[in-house]
């Protein structure tokens, strides 16, 4: 069967006029794969024609197949439903894959989850998380640990430490450890994570269970005296503003899966992480 069909496209940095042959059945119109696609531009008509059907798709989204009755066999409106707003990103849809998220699983003998870590800085929450990486590296277990100041020379260097930037730092490093769980990954967030509205956020992120909360209860004056980065007295002689825990507030977590307490009997950064290890293992996320 020989089709023929025109497009016209009206778009400012696009032809204006764009002609097309083909010999394609029509659901396959040249190279529109119309099957379960979506186009997605600010003026498009294409007229198809052979001897028992037609397309029209006109500027408002509405694509319909029929044949030489008039009998419609098929919309397009259907997959142009699916299309959505996120944020200020317009005319998204999301595409699935056919390797899904158990599969990964099987393949790297656990299952993916976002461990967050949270504290006041001081309160030993880096520590932790490279020790529970290598506990877990031993067991031969996939491992990536998002370090909120590693994050900060990259992906976050563009925020600074003032309410909405903290809130924007939280939010990028939540929807980057929601990649890495999908992906199989253990994933272990070590960050201040001060306001407990951007970290009930993160954690709505994820499907039930698969964040799991370690709260770093560790006293300000512990923190203080310990001040491996020298920020305290910084912050005490007024040469840093907003800084957790001096002149900016952190939000004790309510609900958090592990409370690591300074203070406890052998609580050597070590045996801290193997508590969350065994916490895992119960959870059945450390096999798959």
């Amino acid at each position: 069967m020989t089709g023929t069909g025109t497009a016209t496209v009206g778009a400012e940095s696009v032809f204006p006029l764009l002609r097309l042959q083909t010999t394609s059945h029509i659901p396959k119109l040249g190279f529109l794969k119309l099957n379960r696609s979506l186009i997605s531009l600010r003026s498009l008509q294409i007229k198809a024609s052979d001897s028992s059907n037609q397309l029209r798709l006109n500027g408002a989204h509405d694509l319909t197949l029929s044949n030489s009755n008039g009998n419609a066999t098929g919309s397009g409106t259907t997959n142009l439903k699916h299309l959505s707003t996120i944020g200020n990103s317009t005319n998204i849809q999301w595409h699935s894959c056919s390797v899904q998220k158990d599969d990964r699983h099987r393949l790297l003998h656990q299952k993916g989850c976002v461990i967050w870590i949270t504290g006041l800085s001081g309160s030993g929450k880096s520590t932790i998380a490279c020790a529970l990486s290598r506990i877990l590296h031993q067991r031969g277990k996939l491992t990536y640990v998002l370090d909120g100041d590693n994050i900060r020379h990259g992906l976050n260097k563009d925020l600074g430490f003032k309410a909405q930037d903290r809130a924007e730092n939280i939010r990028r490093i939540g929807e980057v450890a929601k990649l890495f769980a999908d992906a199989g990954v253990i994933c272990i967030a070590s960050l201040i994570s001060p306001y407990r509205r951007d970290r009930d956020a993160c954690r709505s992120m994820l499907p039930n269970g698969d964040f799991i909360e370690v709260f770093m209860d560790v006293p300000l004056h512990v923190c203080e005296a310990r001040d491996p980065k020298g920020l305290y007295k910084l912050a005490r002689a007024g040469k840093i503003k907003g800084f957790t825990g001096i002149d900016d507030p952190y939000e004790t977590p309510i609900h958090s899966e592990i409370v690591l307490k300074h203070g406890e009997p052998c609580a050597s950064p070590v045996e801290m992480a193997e508590k969350i290890v065994v916490y895992l293992e119960n959870k059945g996320y450390l096999h798959a």
